[in-house]
């Protein structure tokens, strides 16, 4: 599925996700409110509480009532993982036979970085 064909909330989801590998979202920090968020991309509350959701769902956060949604410990790495796998399992190979088809040695990438 193209970027562009992926459903806003798994848009949210990624942008979110990015943040907490990144530290912008650091372990044990809150994230922002689902009207704040929401108002900071231009996005339907509803589609936010639904990518906050899955977080929820994955471990990866916490709710305390009436406060608001925190990083759980690991998150950073659960998540880096994941989107490691997930690269290497539904990105690389598709990379990879696009650098054979260019003829593009993996050695010209490193030199021009």
């Amino acid at each position: 599925m193209t970027q562009q064909a992926r459903p806003v909330y798994l848009k949210l989801r990624d942008q979110i996700a990015a943040s907490i590998i990144e530290g912008e979202y650091a372990e044990g920090e809150m994230l922002p409110s689902v009207r704040a968020f929401a108002a900071e991309q231009g996005a339907n509350p509803l589609t936010v509480a639904k990518a906050y959701q899955q977080f929820q769902s994955d471990g990866l956060v916490e709710v305390q009532r009436g406060v608001g949604m925190y990083v759980v410990p690991g998150a950073a790495e659960k998540l880096r993982r994941s989107e490691r796998d997930q690269f290497i399992r539904d990105e690389w190979p598709e990379i990879r036979q696009r650098m054979r088809r260019l003829g593009i040695q993996p050695a010209e990438l490193l030199e021009s970085a």
